[in-house]
């Protein structure tokens, strides 16, 4: 199991996953072999406003990598209108 490098007994996926908590998003992992016996790791990340990733890796920090890329540019999308404010006339 490859969990990659750290800092201070920290590892760089924890790191990344304790920061999307702190921006508001849960999120969690899981590893699997697939049928080729490799160790695959899928992740996701989910938050209140209905946004969910999910993501797949040969290894965890990558995937945690991927996470953090997707959920940044995430917030860089822009919103579509509101049809809640659209006149139905």
């Amino acid at each position: 199991m490859v969990a990659g490098p750290s800092v201070m007994g920290v590892k760089y996926w924890e790191i990344i996953a304790d920061n999307l908590g702190k921006a508001g998003w849960s999120w969690g992992y899981v590893s699997a072999i697939d049928s080729e016996g490799r160790t695959i790791w899928i992740a996701d990340a989910h938050c209140d406003d209905g946004k969910r990733f999910i993501v797949r890796a040969d290894d965890i920090l990558t995937a945690f990598l991927e996470l953090e890329r997707v959920t940044r540019e995430s917030f860089r999308l822009p919103k579509l209108p509101n049809d809640s404010g659209r006149n139905s006339s």
